[in-house]
């Protein structure tokens, strides 16, 4: 036993004080390698190429720090109980639980950062996301959870509604039990997924280029427009298989503030959304997660859920915006919308916008009044 050797309960203890379920797993590598090599290889990281930089080292921390005997695995919960329900008397969108408060990086971050120096290791690695770490299988190896058939960390005491953090160490930490598997039978989360991202024939994978929060979130150019019916009313993320997973049942609300929702993200109103500038943006969003999809990926979302919320009130808006958005992304999405809500007023709407000096817009007129239906 090494000199720097830590009791994983010291690590437990301090992590309940910070709120974090804390876990352990030796550095090598498991089965994780093959899996994520194998995954990389059906191309189903879409166009997240950050992902397939350098696999080895996302796989192996020692390729990261050396030395490294330990990852220790962090789980933060941000669960946050019952929302309200949706205004129906006007078009609202759907937002993701996680991005619903402040932006977990920082949050998280905090708190590993200071569960790192009970190691008295200056050359640890603390990582919430940006780092090389496979989090979901460390957590596994970790005992925090199991990897479910969605492809998220399920604990049996929190559900699945957390974040993971981890932490690459050269001190020899006292490794936790793995996790076993404890989705059994249930295919609930395969069966509620409307693009098919993740399947039946194929669980505990996830097709990114299906996924919705991939589509809503990582992706910056045009949703594909056979994907745009599928994608409801999500304009941020989604949590389709997360709502379902019987597990869940178990969540009870975070005790961490900085996650409380944002009251004007819970059921936005769609149209009032669209009209925002990027000062209104920059102001609603200051140090949301949202911010990552930019004004254009937020408002060609929100002319997505428009279209498919089926309620001819947002002509006039999505109109408008044909007509006057800067951003041709947001302008082509808003034709989109006007196509399937039909009407005469979205046909004249689109009719005036074939002058677009944006050819994929002009394309998404075309399409868009070869399918528009008209009283």
């Amino acid at each position: 036993m090494s000199s720097n050797f830590i009791p994983l309960d010291r690590l437990t203890a301090r992590g309940r004080e910070l709120g974090l379920v804390v876990g352990a797993s030796p550095a090598p590598p498991g089965p994780e390698q093959g899996r994520l090599l194998s995954w990389l290889e059906q191309g189903s990281h879409a166009d997240m190429a950050w992902l397939a930089r350098d696999p080895e080292r996302r796989a192996d921390p020692r390729r990261v720090l050396p030395e490294a005997r330990t990852v220790i695995s962090v789980g933060l919960d941000y669960f946050q109980g019952t929302l309200p329900d949706a205004d129906r008397s006007r078009p609202t969108g759907l937002v993701a639980r996680y991005a619903l408060g402040d932006d977990y990086h920082g949050v998280l971050l905090d708190a590993v950062r200071a569960l790192a120096e009970e190691l008295d290791d200056p050359l640890a690695r603390p990582y919430v996301d940006t780092g090389p770490v496979m989090e979901k299988p460390r957590a596994q190896r970790a005992g925090l959870g199991w990897i479910g058939k969605h492809t998220n960390c399920v604990s049996r005491e929190h559900g699945s509604w957390w974040f993971l953090g981890a932490i690459i160490t050269q001190a020899q930490v006292e490794p936790s039990e793995p996790h076993a598997d404890h989705c059994g039978s249930c295919t609930r989360c395969l069966d509620v997924c409307p693009t098919r991202a993740i399947r039946a024939d194929r669980p505990y994978q996830m097709d990114a280029r299906l996924c919705i929060s991939y589509l809503t979130i990582e992706f910056r150019g045009p949703i594909p427009r056979e994907l745009r019916p599928l994608i409801g009313t999500w304009i941020y993320g989604c949590d389709l298989c997360l709502d379902v997973c019987p597990w869940n049942k178990f969540a009870t609300p975070t005790r961490e503030e900085r996650f409380r929702p944002r009251p004007h993200l819970v059921h936005p109103p769609l149209e009032e959304m669209l009209s925002w500038d990027q000062e209104t943006f920059s102001r609603l969003m200051k140090d949301s997660p949202i911010k990552r999809t930019k004004r254009r990926g937020l408002l060609r979302n929100v002319c997505v859920a428009l279209g498919n919320a089926q309620d001819r009130g947002a002509v006039p808006a999505l109109a408008h915006t044909l007509a006057n958005e800067a951003e041709a992304l947001v302008r082509g999405h808003a034709a989109w919308a006007l196509g399937v809500l039909g009407g005469a007023e979205a046909k004249r709407a689109l009719q005036a916008g074939l002058s677009d000096d944006d050819p994929w817009v002009c394309e998404e007129i075309a399409l868009a009044l070869q399918e528009i239906q008209t009283p």
